[in-house]
C-alpha cells in the first residue's frame, strides 16, 4: 500500500531477552545489598551472624553503638585475661620436676642457735703484765706442780705482743658468738692492770657456769717452725686438781677447734708439733684446774715471719675469731 506509515523493524527474540537480563541485573544486585543492610534476620543473615566472631561490648559511657549489620574489616581482639579467669585444671600426670630443696634456716634461727649457752674466752696474758713482774711471778698450785701466776707472753720480731693479739681475737670471737645468742664472758677484757693468775683463769668457767671455754694464745716457738696447734688436757688427778670429767668433752672440742680454725684461716698445722696440730699436756694450770670443757689454741708462731705476717693482719685475725666461734658453736649445738 503506497500511502501507509512504515512499522519499525522487529527485533529478534534473543536480542529482547538479552536486553531484559541486562536491565534486571543491576536492580537485583542493589536490592540484595539493601535487604542485607536492613534485615539480617533471614537465613542469610542468620548464617553470617553465626559465623562472625563476637564483638566486644561497648564500654560504659559510650555515646553510640556499632551498626549491627556492619561487617568488621579485621577480627576483634580478645580482651586480656582478668583475675576472674578460671585457672587451668591441674595436671594428673606424674611430675618429672626435681623435688624442691628444703628451706635453709632463717636468720632468726641462726641468731638464736646458742641461746641459753655460756662461753668463756680466756685471752692469754695481759698487756700490763710487763709492768707487774713481782705479781705475775708469784707461784700458784696447779695440782701436780707449782707454776708462775702468769707470764708476759711472746711477741713478733716487730714488737706486736701476744697479749695484744689474744685480746683482739677474743673480742672478735665474742662478737660472733654473741650474735648467735651466746652469753660470752672474757676472763680479762683489758680492764685489769695485770693477770689474772692461771688458777683464777681456770676457775672462770665454773664461776660463769659456762658450757665450754677456750684460752687464746700465740706461740713463741722456734723461728723455723710455723702453723697452729690446739692443746687439750691430759687427765690429772693430783692435789687440788681433778679434771677427769672434762677430758673427753675437751678432746671433742679440741678436734672441732683444730678443724674449724684450719677451715676458716687456711693456716697449716704446726710443723714443730708431731700430732697433726694436736697436743695433750698435763702442765698447764688452766687445763688441770678447769671443771668445764676447755682447750688452748696457739694460733700461730709469732717468732716465725710468715705466721707473724698473718697474725698482725686484722682481716686474718677476724678469720681466726670466726674459726674459734665456729668450733664452739659446733661443740655446743651437738650436745
Amino acid at each position: 500500500m503506497t500511502g501507509a506509515t512504515p512499522r519499525p523493524p522487529r527485533r529478534s527474540a534473543l536480542l529482547r531477552a538479552t536486553t531484559v537480563v541486562a536491565a534486571a541485573v543491576p536492580l537485583c544486585t542493589a536490592g540484595w545489598f539493601g535487604w542485607q543492610a536492613l534485615d539480617r534476620s533471614g537465613p542469610a543473615g542468620a548464617t553470617a551472624a553465626a559465623s562472625a566472631p563476637p564483638t566486644a561490648p561497648s564500654s560504659p559511657g559510650a555515646t553510640g553503638t556499632a551498626d549491627p549489620g556492619a561487617t568488621p574489616l579485621t577480627p576483634p581482639v580478645a580482651p586480656p585475661p582478668t583475675s576472674d579467669t578460671p585457672a587451668p585444671e591441674p595436671s594428673t600426670a606424674p611430675s618429672t620436676q626435681a623435688p624442691t630443696a628444703a628451706p635453709t634456716p632463717t636468720a632468726a634461727a641462726a641468731a638464736n642457735s646458742l641461746a641459753g649457752r655460756t662461753v668463756v674466752l680466756d685471752p692469754g696474758h695481759n698487756p700490763g703484765n710487763v709492768a707487774h713482774t713481782a705479781e705475775i711471778n708469784r707461784q700458784v698450785d696447779i695440782g701436780n706442780a707449782r707454776k708462775e701466776c702468769d707470764t708476759t707472753g711472746t711477741e713478733t720480731n716487730a714488737g706486736y705482743t701476744e697479749a695484744d693479739y689474744t685480746l683482739d681475737v677474743s673480742r672478735r670471737a665474742r662478737a660472733v658468738l654473741a650474735a648467735r645468742g651466746a652469753k660470752v664472758v672474757l676472763v680479762q677484757d683489758g680492764d685489769r692492770p695485770w693477770g689474772p693468775c692461771i688458777d683464777e683463769r681456770a676457775r672462770a668457767g665454773a664461776d660463769a657456769h659456762a658450757d665450754a671455754a677456750v684460752s687464746v694464745h700465740g706461740d713463741g716457738g722456734p723461728a723455723s717452725g710455723s702453723g697452729f696447734h690446739v692443746i687439750m688436757p691430759a687427765r690429772v688427778v693430783a692435789g687440788k686438781a681433778d679434771n677427769s670429767a672434762i677430758v673427753e668433752p675437751s678432746h671433742r672440742l679440741g678436734l672441732l677447734l683444730r678443724d674449724r680454725f684450719h677451715a676458716a684461716t687456711g693456716e697449716p698445722y704446726a710443723d714443730y708439733i708431731a700430732d697433726q696440730g694436736l697436743d695433750t699436756r698435763s702442765d698447764l694450770g688452766g687445763l688441770n684446774l678447769s671443771t668445764v670443757p676447755k682447750v688452748f689454741i696457739e694460733c700461730g708462731n709469732m717468732r716465725n715471719p710468715t705466721d707473724a705476717k698473718r697474725m698482725t693482719d686484722p682481716q686474718w685475725r677476724q678469720q681466726a675469731a670466726q674459726g674459734i666461734a665456729d668450733a664452739l658453736t659446733a661443740f655446743l649445738t651437738a650436745q
